[in-house]
């Protein structure tokens, strides 16, 4: 990666308050989410593993999922908790640039991932009869490298336009991580055609996912509308419930930080809502696909047995 024209060796990362006590505090929440987070993850994983009955297409994408959410804390949660104690803030260059990249591509998979798993649901839905079919292993592990390459590598072209820039001499990130947007406000100079650059890879990781998931989901409702009785129609949406609260609390945080006009952004506002989907939503996910599915339960049952 090729330094900035101004030779800085790490940035400062300011956090979310200069409050000791209330440092304290964020410390052991953080601690106590990211704990959860491995816990969840870690057990969901070993389950859709271990247990015969789990190994299924919408489980396998669950499992991966699952994979990322636990990767994508593991990347942002130690160093907050040590920026939450320590008096050294700093990051050095080389950490930020990996953190950046990392946290990109981890969210960039994120996004592809959930669509694939929209047209799971869509494929077990709308056509019941071909879904062993259609949904073949080599499909769904097709699916789950695609998501991989293409987060990795739309990440490996902003981090290095981002790593690119000159942040004259001012290394001072008012947030908890490597951030675009705090970052983007460090440089000054040779920011033409980013801000083309950052749309694009926006249409291209979050607005064409959703596209597909929109269009999976109408197909879906159309489909379970056609079912004459309110058990199926009930038992029907109850198997993509569980994707459909995943999709608006991921999608919702990610567009409201970096689909707004420059001029409403809040850098306080944005740390509260980047805290939500890079250290909240990997903690909520195990429990969003766990508590209302009896496989599930049953199989973590059969474990503790």
């Amino acid at each position: 990666m090729e330094r900035s024209n101004h030779t800085v060796s790490e940035f400062i990362l300011l956090g979310f308050t200069s409050d000791p006590i209330v440092q304290l505090v964020l410390f052991v929440m953080f601690l106590i989410m990211y704990t959860l987070t491995v816990l969840g993850n870690t057990t969901l994983i070993i389950l859709i593993c271990s247990d015969s009955r789990l190994h299924t297409p919408m489980y396998f994408f669950i499992g991966n999922l699952s994979f990322l959410d636990l990767w994508l804390s593991t990347v942002y949660t130690p160093k907050i908790l040590v920026i939450c104690v320590s008096e050294d803030k700093s990051i050095s260059f080389a950490g930020c640039v990996a953190q950046f990249f990392f946290s990109a591509g981890l969210d960039y998979s994120e996004c592809y991932l959930l669509a694939a798993m929209a047209y799971d649901r869509y494929v077990a839905i709308a056509k019941p009869l071909l879904y062993s079919q259609v949904m073949s292993i080599k499909l769904c592990a097709f699916f789950v490298a695609a998501s991989y390459m293409g987060g990795f590598f739309n990440s490996s072209i902003i981090t290095k336009k981002t790593f690119t820039f000159d942040f004259c001499n001012d290394n001072i990130i008012d947030d908890f991580f490597c951030d675009l947007l705090p970052l983007v406000k460090l440089a000054c100079g040779g920011k033409e055609g980013y801000q083309a650059l950052m749309y694009f890879l926006l249409t291209s990781n979050v607005m064409m996912p959703i596209a597909l998931i929109l269009a999976s989901y109408l197909v879906i409702i159309a489909t379970i509308l056609r079912i004459r009785s309110t058990q199926g129609r009930l038992k029907a949406f109850s198997t993509c419930s569980s994707h459909l609260i995943s999709v608006t609390l991921y999608y919702g945080s990610i567009l409201y930080i970096y689909s707004r006009p420059r001029t409403s952004y809040s850098l306080d506002t944005d740390k509260i809502v980047s805290t939500f989907y890079t250290v909240v939503f990997p903690m909520l996910n195990p429990l969003i696909y766990s508590l209302r599915n009896k496989d599930v339960k049953e199989a973590l049952n059969k474990l503790f047995k």
